[in-house]
């Protein structure tokens, strides 16, 4: 019997889902046990985002500050994994404060050592830098990556900007104003994420994980936008410097995220715009370079 723990923290429920359609073939194998644990804080953040809460969470979030978490179920601490299913989001390039907080626990070196772990990501569109990060947690508990798994909102960057800000403060996963497309990862992408638990139960079935990345990209699990890896690596550079001086002006934290706000705005709608026509121009000067990036951004 193979025992399988699929872990989550999902604040709008669609990771939840996510993560339950990719472990859906496992459900059918006699040999195999699933488990199911959803990460929980002692604070949890509630869905809809209150703007406040929202822009409040950015500094400890890309900082990766930890908070407090409960501790799982007996039950589930209580087994030794075959393979553990970490899905998480991505706040602010960074995995989430509920994810990270996790990673950075005591419970995490009991459930994850010498472990395979398959991630799943399902964001917007920039993950890049948080998996590289993930993946640093995962080395630090002395986990096992073994493969990973990405989907997000296929819409343009600027258009998924416009309807996730709509689900994120209203948490109705709608057509916003009835010419926009569903924000987030589309219903068929969700349906169709089972067919990546039946890769993984190959694997788990001849006990080798050697080549379940190779086989996962070739059902095109992984996408790497080249433009994003740019945009995601000089995002981390600037995101340091405000968060380092947010979490510094404790007495002004509130007016100082009210600048971010602004600047993230200025960022997004005109500062984003240049950075990609300026992809564009250099495009043919950087095959080879980007090429390897691509590479290895989809192995793990």
């Amino acid at each position: 019997m193979n025992d399988i723990l699929v872990l989550y923290y999902s604040q709008s429920g669609q990771l939840e889902e996510i993560a339950k359609n990719i472990a859906k073939p496992l459900l059918n194998d006699a040999d195999v046990s699933l488990t199911f644990s959803e990460i929980k804080l002692e604070k949890p953040f509630s869905f809809p985002w209150k703007k406040e809460a929202f822009f409040d969470a950015f500094p400890e979030s890309f900082l990766q500050i930890p908070a407090k978490i409960l501790a799982p179920p007996e039950e589930v601490l209580a087994k030794k994994y075959d393979l553990v299913i970490l899905a998480y989001q991505v706040w602010y390039l960074s995995p989430s404060i509920p994810v990270n907080s996790f990673l950075k626990s005591e419970f995490a070196k009991q459930l994850l050592e010498n472990t395979p772990v398959v991630t799943v990501i399902g964001c917007r569109n920039m993950w890049i830098m948080a998996q590289e990060k993930v993946k640093q947690l995962l080395r630090n508990v002395n986990a096992q990556l073994v493969g990973n798994i990405v989907l997000v909102d296929r819409a343009p960057n600027l258009i998924s900007v416009i309807t996730i800000v709509d689900w994120m403060f209203l948490g109705k996963k709608r057509n916003y104003l009835g010419i926009f497309p569903k924000p987030g990862v589309s219903e068929k992408d969700i349906q169709e994420a089972s067919r990546f638990g039946e890769t993984i139960g190959k694997s788990l079935q001849r006990n080798n994980f050697n080549d379940l990345q190779p086989e996962l990209l070739k059902m095109d699990a992984v996408t790497v936008n080249e433009y994003l890896i740019k945009t995601d690596k000089k995002g981390n550079i600037v995101f340091n410097k405000w968060a380092n001086l947010i979490i510094s002006k404790k007495e002004s934290r509130k007016s100082w995220l009210k600048v971010f706000n602004i600047y993230l705005l200025l960022a997004i709608w005109i500062i984003s715009p240049i950075v990609y026509i300026f992809h564009l121009l250099t495009y043919p000067f950087t095959i080879a370079k980007r090429k390897k990036a691509i590479a290895y951004y989809k192995s793990i």
